[in-house]
């Protein structure tokens, strides 16, 4: 399996002997440091006593930090001034707002912009000197306006990104502004926008390794909208006191302006000759979909309020990003609507047959290479192989999620939950939704596709040890490293997990409908079930008694007054008993047919052996009669109702008999074997009870189950009602089993049951 690309990344720095998973552990929010520009104070929020305090803090507010640390902030803030931040601080934990703040240094009063946000139970304050002639917000405000005016006009995300990086520049003035965009929440980042002052080396195009940003460093951007670094050479000043005594931790500073830089960043953008940088976050859906970078070549101190101008301008940005890609996923949905109407159109109750029929229209739903669904413990699958360990590996990890969740993945061979043998000749790539919390789903896989891609460094060296003890210096040249990218597939677009998301939704309530009509179905079948038992049961119990009467009629006739009648008559009258007693004993059989119906099952672990014993009780006497010799086999328990058993054994021994061959060996054979029921589904334990007698013709086969038909005249073959193969097919259904047959004329036939799962 390939490793993911931090992995590689890391794996390819420990060989020159570097540790970059230093780089990834580094704890950058408790670095218990900040940029020398400003001063830091952190203050309990219900007492306003100061807790912490930057070491810098004479020089800029005219007290030392030792002085002020446990004492009451109205040393520094008037009282109004520190009322208003904790009025901003309160809205919420993450917020940093700026405040104009006079404050008296030594004697003079001094101007100062203070950023105010919540750390738990304190509020961090952090105060920049504003200079003499510093733009007001009102003239960034014009510049942001001009610049989402442009941005607006933009049609599509590759143009709203060079307008950003466009616009950025404009408002800041660096040398660089590049629009970068992750591949993936821990993958690399391409360059996909860029302005850069004239003569400096072009970036757009360009990939850069994962390690680049390391995770903690992507949460934080996540987190903060904006990171601005003054100069790379600056002497960050440390906090009084340096550990916190509820945690002996530095203080936690994600959310701070002013928190320093990680020595690994540091080092990374001096080797890259940049002296100065911002970042402006682009989120999508609260994840980080990439950066704005700014670089500059000369030291640069953003203010506060061009920082909270270019903050604002991000989040605009990504409400237009998120909008232009919204509009192309519904354009892209419109114009898939027409093959999914398709797809939808054909589906059945057979869900799984009817929408992966023998087309590839789900699969090209999605520009995929093939597709599948898991219902119920049963796959289905087109376009393509798809591996079952893969398969069940999937289903692992659809288990649990609500219905309609989707995950998705373009690089599954580096999915840790993935087996190997799964993903070496399968699929590359893999989206899916899940249907039921059981673990169903519908997958559409993608092979691999190499991908050429132009890195700013080298891939396989994404870290070299530099001269003077530096320890980072990803950038030794100008050069381009060109490199394919192996084993991944297409990446999945938003339009593809909208298609997929709207299929799920359509297909949900078509099911839902599909089985909404089942079940009143077999409601109606199940009272119609109903009656019709009650009232074959009913008529046959009522028939009965006139049927009697008749019968008795006829034979006090015959007895009292046969000497005064004519023979014709008196055949008539014999002729009304046979029938008579014909017509009782089919009323037995429809009773008996009927109660099966009605009774419950008593089903238990039941020695097969020991129900066939007391089917021979009864047929035996007619098989011997018949001349059919009995062969028996090892036989299990099987599960079910030993009374029902016995009635389909000796039903299927006497019709042994009465269908032997007319002349030579004459045998029924029990056994029990595995098979596979004609319905489909898993091999299953099965009866078997197999004759060589005349056999029945292939074109009244299906009849031989039907209630009161017989294949041959009431006196041919033993005579009968017709019902005791009726009766065995309803025994065997009402287990949840099922009856078939294989029988040719003159080569006998074989009766296959099964009986049910145990617990079903």
């Amino acid at each position: 399996m390939s490793l993911p690309e931090p992995e590689r990344e890391a794996e390819a720095a420990a060989a020159i002997g570097f540790d970059l998973s230093e780089c990834v552990r580094e704890p950058i929010h408790r670095l218990g440091m900040i940029q020398s520009h400003g001063t830091l104070l952190a203050v309990e929020a219900d007492t306003g006593t100061v807790d912490t305090a930057a070491l810098n803090t004479g020089r800029l507010l005219g007290i030392p930090a030792e002085v002020l640390v446990g004492g009451p902030i109205t040393r520094v803030l008037t009282p109004d001034h520190w009322a208003e931040a904790l009025e901003v601080g309160a809205q919420h934990e993450a917020a940093s707002l700026v405040l104009p703040v006079s404050i008296d240094v030594a004697g003079t009063p001094r101007m100062f912009d203070v950023t105010a946000h919540r750390q738990g139970p304190l509020l961090v304050l952090e105060c920049e000197a504003r200079a003499v002639a510093a733009p007001h917000f009102a003239h960034f405000y014009q510049g942001v306006r001009r610049a989402l005016t442009r941005m607006r006009s933009s049609t599509t995300a590759a143009e709203c990104c060079r307008a950003a990086a466009r616009e950025i520049r404009a408002l800041t003035g660096f040398d660089r502004v590049v629009a970068y965009r992750f591949d993936g929440e821990n993958g690399p980042g391409e360059v996909v926008a860029e302005e850069v002052t004239e003569g400096r080396e072009p970036w757009l195009g360009l990939w850069f390794p994962a390690s680049d940003i390391p995770p903690q460093a992507r949460r934080l951007y996540r987190d903060n909208w904006i990171r601005a670094i003054a100069d790379v050479d600056d002497i960050s000043v440390g906090l009084h006191p340096p550990l916190r005594a509820d945690s002996d931790l530095p203080l936690d500073l994600s959310n701070s302006v002013l928190r320093t830089v990680s020595g690994f960043h540091l080092e990374y953008l001096r080797n890259i000759g940049v002296k100065s940088s911002m970042s402006v976050s682009v989120l999508r859906e609260g994840e980080l979909w990439g950066l704005i970078a700014c670089h500059g070549y000369t030291a640069v101190t953003i203010p506060p309020e061009l920082r909270a101008a270019c903050e604002f301008f991000g989040v605009a940005f990504s409400l237009q990003l998120a909008v232009i890609e919204e509009r192309e996923q519904a354009e892209a949905l419109t114009a898939s609507r027409e093959r999914l109407d398709r797809i939808i159109s054909r589906v059945t109750s057979d869900v799984e047959d009817s929408l992966l029929a023998g087309d590839d229209a789900l699969s090209t739903l999605l520009d995929a290479d093939g597709a599948a669904l898991l219902r119920g413990g049963r796959s289905t699958i087109s376009g393509m192989s798809v591996p079952p360990a893969l398969l069940e590996a999937l289903r692992g990890r659809a288990a649990g999620p609500a219905p309609g969740t989707l995950w998705s993945t373009d690089r599954l061979a580096e999915e840790p939950d993935m087996p190997d043998d799964a993903v070496e000749d399968g699929p590359a790539g893999v989206l899916m939704v899940t249907l039921s919390r059981s673990g169903d789903f519908l997958a559409w896989f993608r092979r691999a596709r190499p991908t050429a891609r132009q890195w700013a460094t080298d891939p396989s060296r994404p870290v070299q040890v530099g001269p003077r003890g530096e320890r980072l210096t990803p950038r030794g040249s100008g050069a381009v490293f060109r490199a394919m990218v192996h084993g991944q597939c297409l990446p999945w677009t938003p339009t593809d997990h909208a298609t997929a998301q709207e299929l799920w939704r359509t297909l949900t309530g078509v099911v839902l409908r599909h089985e909404a009509e089942l079940a009143a179905l077999n409601e109606q079948l199940r009272i119609t079930n109903s009656d019709l038992d009650s009232f074959a049961h009913v008529a046959a119990h009522d028939l009965k008694e006139p049927l009697r009467g008749i019968s008795n009629a006829a034979a006090f006739v015959i007895e009292d007054a046969a000497a005064q009648l004519d023979a014709t008559t008196v055949r008539r009258l014999h002729t009304m008993r046979r029938l008579a007693g014909r017509m009782d004993d089919l009323l037995d059989s429809l009773l008996h047919f009927a109660r099966l119906g009605r009774g419950g099952l008593h089903r238990s672990r039941v020695p097969l052996d020991r129900v066939l014993d007391s089917a021979l009780d009864v047929a035996g006497d007619r098989l011997a009669e018949a001349h059919v010799r009995v062969i028996r086999h090892d036989l299990p328990e099987v599960y079910a109702d030993e009374n029902r058993l016995y009635e389909v054994l000796v039903n299927l021994l006497v019709n042994a008999a009465k269908y032997a061959a007319d002349q030579g060996d004459r045998t029924v054979e029990v056994l029990v074997d595995t098979l596979r029921p004609p319905s489909g589904g898993p091999p299953r334990q099965t009866v078997v009870v197999r004759d060589n007698g005349i056999g029945i013709p292939p074109e009244r086969q299906d009849e031989v189950f039907e209630l009161f038909r017989r294949l041959h005249g009431q006196g041919e073959r033993g005579g009968g009602t017709g019902v005791g193969l009726a009766i065995v097919k309803r025994i065997v259904e009402r287990h949840g089993g099922e009856l078939w047959l294989d029988s040719r004329p003159g080569r006998g036939s074989t009766f296959f049951f099964t009986l049910g799962q145990e617990g079903g």
